[in-house]
């Protein structure tokens, strides 16, 4: 007896909702593209628990007419594409006919809309893709789609969908993008009756740029150029050295006006921002790149996500360039803020060297081999005598402000004075959280920090657990939040802060990781010191606990031996 089977209807509709449709999210993206692309000036979305319960939205595009009303839920009905050679020339952000279909077989949906030349509209009623009403109703032009119960028939997916508070980033990652693109158009997003975002759609692009993502004008740089023999534009809108993220939150490609994902454009951005920026900070930008259709593959994943570009090569050069320009032309020098405070100043001053990072186990020893090692790797842990060696160097200078050198007997001792600082803070400041002896700095005067939609969410979760380690925060607007107090050891509170909202939901925080994250970068390279300074951070680095790799990973000391030299200078 034969082993394949024909998967009946049920299945095949279920495993094709589960290609196009991950969460959320993935349902907004295919309703927010299917309105603009139906000519709509106005976005309404509103949720209900992270769209678990309830995604309602509402547009003022041209509507479904009466005898398409069915059409639109049937798997790959579209009115965007009629044969193969239209897939190599897609002007709509959708085109696939399968996001209605999908969406329909994994919820509750009913979907009204009304053509502006009709007298009525209709109203049709799905779950699990059966039909259970059709009729006609009284209703403005437009499309209005209301999904309930996402995945209830799917409970093994359902259970993979996170916190409220992830699902939300996940959507706002999703939606904010659209609204940047389609800046004329008015969008508002409610979760559980509060309103998000609200845009009127009567805002430049830089407008909407700084209304939606919390930005200043006065840090962006707008440039523009061109690839004549391959017909390539782009406008590019760059952050300047004042905008520093601590992830890729803030990095948006376009091309030919779709939201995309493309490593490569994205790596060598960041490459180029390293002129400006140190590694572990991220820059802020916006790309949109008009490109021939024919030279664009948009059908290559199945939820448009990604794309290829027929000669990726000579447009990532060409990005690459054009942002290095920029940048070095126009952009800005770093403006400092200062923290007005009662006391005179903080007890990690800048003498002693401060800030500091999380924490590690056992301690490593890093040594420069000149022969190879089993795993390739010229740093190599070893449990030696490093310790003593560090104790009984003598300092014999700096480089670039960032490299303090001791020489032993037979090898030479580099420091990284910013990862050595972040042992040291990142161990003082986890003692003073366990002991309960935490010393604070109270601020003259409330600090605003301005956030993103998604650090506002993440910050409203975690707001108590700031207060443990000393982050004393209320809600000053919208989109800002006042700053009160921070702890004596962490200089720069502002980028603790926005470390600690970096990414999903950090409820469960222990102590560890929360001292780690508020003090990563919190003293940045660059600074110049003495002998005597440099000393210092020598022996309060040899009293920690873990001293040879900073609370992040990286190492702190790094042995370099004699023979390396010797045989460098061929001796």
């Amino acid at each position: 007896m034969g082993k394949v089977n024909i998967l009946p209807d049920n299945v095949i509709s279920k495993i094709a909702a589960g290609e196009v449709i991950e969460r959320p999210a993935s349902v907004i993206k295919e309703l927010i593209e299917n309105s603009l692309d139906a000519g709509t000036k106005s976005i309404e979305l509103h949720l209900k628990g992270a769209g678990k319960t309830s995604i309602h939205i509402k547009d003022s595009g041209f509507g479904i007419e009466a005898d398409d009303i069915e059409k639109v839920f049937l798997r790959h009905s579209t009115s965007k594409i009629s044969n193969v050679t239209d897939l190599y020339s897609i002007n709509s952000l959708g085109f696939r006919g399968e996001a209605l279909y999908s969406i329909a077989a994994i919820s509750d949906v009913t979907l009204r809309s009304k053509p502006g030349h009709a007298s009525s509209g209709w109203q049709i009623h799905l779950r699990a893709g059966r039909k259970l009403d059709l009729r006609p109703i009284n209703m403005p032009a437009g499309t209005e789609i209301e999904i309930k119960e996402l995945f209830f028939n799917t409970p093994a997916r359902r259970k993979f969908l996170k916190s409220p508070t992830t699902e939300m980033t996940h959507i706002l990652n999703t939606f904010i993008p659209y609204t940047i693109l389609h800046h004329r158009t008015r969008f508002l997003l409610t979760h559980n009756s509060r309103t998000l975002l609200n845009l009127s759609g009567e805002e430049t692009l830089i407008q909407r740029i700084c209304k939606v993502l919390n930005v200043e004008e006065k840090h962006l740089i707008e440039t523009a150029a061109d690839l004549p023999q391959k017909c390539i534009s782009a406008r590019l809108y760059l952050g300047d050295i004042n905008i520093q993220r601590v992830r890729k939150d803030m990095q948006f490609i376009f091309i030919n006006n779709r939201p995309v994902r493309n490593p490569s454009i994205n790596f060598n951005v960041n490459k180029v921002y390293r002129l400006l920026l140190p590694a572990d900070i991220y820059p802020f930008f916006i790309i949109n790149i008009n490109i021939p259709k024919e030279e664009v593959d948009v059908n290559s994943h199945p939820t448009k996500r990604e794309v290829k570009i027929k000669d990726a090569y000579s447009l990532i050069s060409f990005l690459a360039s054009t942002c290095e320009k920029a940048l070095l032309s126009q952009g800005g020098t770093k403006q400092v803020k200062e923290i007005p405070v009662y006391t005179d100043s903080p007890s990690f001053s800048r003498d002693t060297a401060e800030p500091a990072k999380v924490s590690s186990s056992a301690n490593k020893q890093y040594i420069l081999y000149d022969t190879p090692v089993a795993d390739e790797n010229l740093f190599v842990k070893q449990e030696d005598n490093l310790k003593n060696k560090l104790t009984s160097a003598n300092y014999v200078g700096s480089f670039m402000k960032k490299y303090l050198f001791f020489e032993t007997q037979n090898s030479l001792l580099v420091m990284d004075q910013h990862a050595t600082a972040e042992r040291i803070t990142y161990e003082r400041l986890l003692r003073q959280i366990n002991e309960d002896c935490l010393q604070i700095q109270h601020l003259l005067s409330p600090v605003p920090i301005k956030l993103s939609p998604q650090e506002m969410l993440v910050w409203e979760v975690i707001k108590d657990k700031l207060e443990n380690i000393g982050l004393s925060t209320t809600l000053w607007d919208n989109e800002n939040i006042a700053l009160h107090t921070h702890p004596n050891l962490i200089p720069n509170p502002q980028i603790a802060v926005r470390n600690l909202l970096a990414g999903e939901e950090r409820s469960r925080f222990d102590s560890e990781t929360l001292a780690r994250r508020a003090c990563r970068n919190s003293l940045m390279t660059g600074y110049a010191m003495d002998s005597n300074q440099a000393r210092h951070l020598r022996s309060e680095l040899i009293k920690c606990k873990d001293p040879f790799i900073c609370p992040h990973g990286r190492p702190t000391v790094v042995e370099i031996e004699e023979r390396i030299l010797n045989k460098q200078f061929l001796r």
